[in-house]
């Protein structure tokens, strides 16, 4: 495409994910936030949470520093613990929620303006519909907390839907019925949104033209990667957020080409959002032996292939 991609998008990283020995926010955190601050290729950046206040610090003021667009990512701190924000009973879902008010106030100390998260595990077709009530009502208390909590700016919430059959097997889900969630906690909170990832749509069985149609006027946040779906002896089998372009994945240059243009018809470029501009952020993840900077470097080169093709698939 003629017209460059930095008028529209600011480019992210998820952190944790593309160096996964950070994942519980300990080991060389400074260090690897350090090398993408100081990389220009990236506008924006995706943490976990650093349970070390020292280190938190550090990594706030880097942030601070970088003039870069913030996301906290707290559905790590919801798999890694088994956490369940539509857990029926109460007893379960107390330490799910009280866990993301937790990350609410870490995400404003590193200066997020978007928390991403997900729905809990999927309790099946018979109870399916009570955990979504369940789980509209525990989004509208985090949005509101988000709210309270509040300085010079309110920081918007995004759920982030998984599949449901695959490998995370979560209640949201197919794309319509986050949409469908959305509805009813936009008609309390307004700080709340979507996030789409081009790795999921395969495991879910979508397209990304109906899916980010379907999903347009909720969007505030984009993931994308890749996944392996065909093989389930493979090593990335599942949601595993491989490198592009991995042996039996899923997504390459045609596959993002595709869905970023759909994102430019869909208008997800045009909308006024938490962040500074739309962030399109890369989710991938060395599988063991791989180097971080390799794939890291991989999706950079995936991304300016695809975007020069646009407009010619």
């Amino acid at each position: 495409m003629k017209q460059s991609y930095h008028g529209l998008m600011s480019l992210g990283l998820v952190h944790p994910m593309a160096f996964p020995e950070t994942m519980q926010g300990k080991g060389p955190v400074v260090e690897t936030v350090a090398r993408l601050v100081n990389d220009e290729f990236f506008g924006a950046i995706e943490i976990t949470s650093i349970p070390n206040p020292e280190v938190r610090g550090q990594v706030a003021s880097l942030l601070q520093q970088s003039g870069m667009d913030v996301i906290f990512a707290a559905q790590p701190q919801l798999l890694m613990a088994k956490l369940d924000l539509n857990a029926l009973e109460a007893g379960p879902r107390e330490p799910a929620m009280a866990r993301m008010k937790e990350c609410v106030d870490e995400a404003y100390e590193v200066g997020a303006r978007i928390m991403a998260l997900m729905s809990g595990p999927d309790p099946g077709e018979a109870q399916r519909e009570a955990a979504k009530e369940v789980l509209v009502a525990a989004l509208k208390e985090i949005c509101l907390y988000a709210q309270e909590r509040a300085t010079d700016y309110v920081m918007s919430i995004s759920l982030e839907n998984f599949d449901r059959e695959v490998d995370k097997k979560s209640l949201i889900g197919p794309t319509a019925e986050a949409v469908e969630i959305a509805k009813q906690v936009r008609e309390e909170c307004q700080n709340f949104g979507l996030l789409v990832d081009l790795s999921h749509l395969p495991l879910l069985q979508e397209d990304a033209a109906e899916t980010l149609s379907t999903a347009a006027d909720y969007l505030i946040q984009i993931h994308v990667g890749n996944c392996v779906l065909r093989q389930p002896d493979h090593p990335a089998y599942g949601d595993q957020h491989p490198r592009f372009g991995i042996p039996g994945g899923e997504n390459e240059v045609e596959e993002l080409r595709y869905f970023l243009e759909t994102l430019i018809y869909t208008g997800y470029f045009q909308q006024v959002l938490p962040t500074r501009m739309p962030v399109v952020s890369f989710e991938v993840k060395p599988l063991p032996g791989e180097s971080s900077e390799a794939v890291i470097a991989n999706a950079k080169r995936t991304f300016l292939r695809a975007w020069a093709q646009i407009g010619e698939g």
